[in-house]
């Protein structure tokens, strides 16, 4: 069943009233390649242990999702509603299999325990040995861990902080992006949440911000952006951790408002 851009509509409908199987298997073959361009997108910057196959099994899942949940009578293109079932179903499983192991999590809290202290002590900012000796862990382990957390940020800060009807799910990337595929109310929120993002971005301290700003509007690597704050490059990590930690729970404030 050759399914097209002229006719496809049509098998649209025609899925919608009888739900036959050879008309979901074309359009999910059809839009199979939308898969691997957001799992291609998602990728970048994820750990070496993040198999780009499993990305695309995970975000396939939500592609049928997509197709079986779709309605061609509301003003929303498939294509945009679906890479929203397709990027949540990766971020989903992403969670679930808890990349970031117990250990690791321990031993980044250690680290940021030990900022504080090292920091509120000295009265400025830390260098990378002075906390790696204070948390007794010699100079490759502690980058490695600073890697995963920044990683493991990302992640959070791609998931998706409001669901209300399928359609219409919002995370922060869509707040940067346009309306298009969102209904009025899911416009409101975006809008409400994008407010809070920006109002969020003001209060944070200037290095917070500049992070933020070089690393998800200017793509900036980690090591890039320390060279430009003139601090190292897990420096730049602990700043974009904290910040991303503050934006979370902003958005999560906004959240519990809007359910």
């Amino acid at each position: 069943m050759k399914i097209t851009d002229e006719n496809e509509q049509e098998f649209w409908h025609k899925y919608q009233k009888k739900h036959d199987p050879k008309i979901r298997e074309g359009l999910i073959k059809k839009y199979a390649p939308l898969v691997k361009y957001v799992a291609g997108k998602i990728a970048v910057g994820m750990p070496d242990n993040i198999d780009f196959n499993d990305l695309v099994s995970d975000g396939s899942f939500g592609l049928i999702d997509a197709v079986e949940k779709y309605d061609p009578d509301r003003d929303i293109k498939f294509k945009t509603y679906a890479v929203t079932r397709i990027r949540g179903a990766i971020f989903d499983a992403l969670r679930q299999r808890d990349w970031v192991p117990r250990s690791m999590r321990k031993k980044a809290k250690e680290i940021e325990r030990a900022v504080q202290i090292l920091e509120a002590k000295f009265g400025r900012d830390v260098t990378d040995d002075e906390v790696a000796k204070e948390v007794g862990m010699d100079m490759d382990e502690y980058q490695k861990i600073m890697k995963r957390i920044t990683e493991s940020s990302v992640v959070s800060l791609n998931d998706v902080y409001y669901t209300g009807d399928d359609a219409d799910e919002i995370s922060f990337a869509d707040t940067l992006a346009g309306p298009e595929g969102l209904n009025p109310d899911a416009i409101a929120e975006r809008d409400e949440i994008r407010k809070t993002i920006v109002e969020s971005l003001k209060t944070l301290p200037e290095k917070e911000k500049q992070v933020l700003i070089l690393y998800y509007y200017e793509d900036l690597t980690l090591k890039e952006i320390g060279a430009v704050l003139n601090v190292t490059e897990s420096r730049v990590s602990q700043l974009h951790t904290k910040a991303i930690q503050a934006l979370r729970y902003k958005l999560n404030e906004i959240k519990k408002s809007l359910v």
